[in-house]
């Protein structure tokens, strides 16, 4: 206790406590004493890492342990702008704004209704986590979608179109598996078809955007 009206000065450091009480090179990192190039660099290659788990699905945890909407964000904005307009409508002169927003809103709904449902059966995942997995998951559909658009310069027939169609099951086979490879797991045992026929409609309907795609 201190005197009356004397006034007791408390000193000592604020310190991040480490993980296991150990300190220098192993304590906690601090990203607020990071730079931003750094910050950017790392988030970049946290992307990359997870599109490439996407692609060449193996591992089962990379999607869930740090989950982010970065690269569905990119994934999804790129989609709309791509296929913005390819509705045939009759006013000529419709700068194709609504179905960029169409194809936009559909994607993150989507995502939330099946997640939703997969929540509903039981899911032991959050919510975040699983539309990050399928956000990403749509990257072999966007693969699909920029070939497409190649095939698209050249004269159309009846055997680009198949080859189209084709290019977009395959890319819908390979979201779907990345999708159940990530996230079967998570769902309670005799429920993961309830859970699995929703992933498949939702790549179905945005593959099938990409085959009706056909303006340049």
């Amino acid at each position: 206790m201190f005197p009356a009206g004397d006034v007791g000065v408390v000193e000592g450091e604020m310190n991040i406590p480490s993980h296991g009480g150990q300190t220098g090179d192993s304590m906690e990192f601090n990203t607020l004493d990071e730079p931003i190039k750094e910050t950017f660099l790392r988030d970049l290659r946290a992307v990359g890492n997870k599109f490439y788990h996407v692609l060449i699905p193996r591992e089962k945890t990379s999607l869930l342990k740090e989950w982010d909407l970065w690269g569905p964000l990119l994934l999804c904005t790129f989609m709309a702008t791509i296929l913005q307009g390819s509705t045939e409508i009759a006013d000529n002169s419709n700068d194709g704004g609504p179905e960029f927003a169409e194809v936009f809103v559909l994607v993150w709904i989507g995502a939330a209704v099946v997640t939703l449902n997969s929540k509903l059966l039981g899911g032991n995942i959050s919510f975040f986590q699983s539309v990050c997995v399928l956000g990403y998951c749509l990257c072999p559909i966007a693969i699909s979608l920029v070939v497409c658009r190649i095939i698209l310069f050249t004269t159309q027939n009846s055997f680009l179109f198949f080859l189209r169609l084709v290019i977009s099951m395959i890319g819908f086979a390979w979201a779907t598996f990345a999708a159940t490879k990530f996230l079967g797991d998570s769902q309670p045992e005799g429920k993961k078809g309830l859970a699995v026929f929703p992933i498949c409609l939702f790549y179905f309907i945005l593959s099938w955007l990409v085959v009706s795609h056909n303006n340049v």
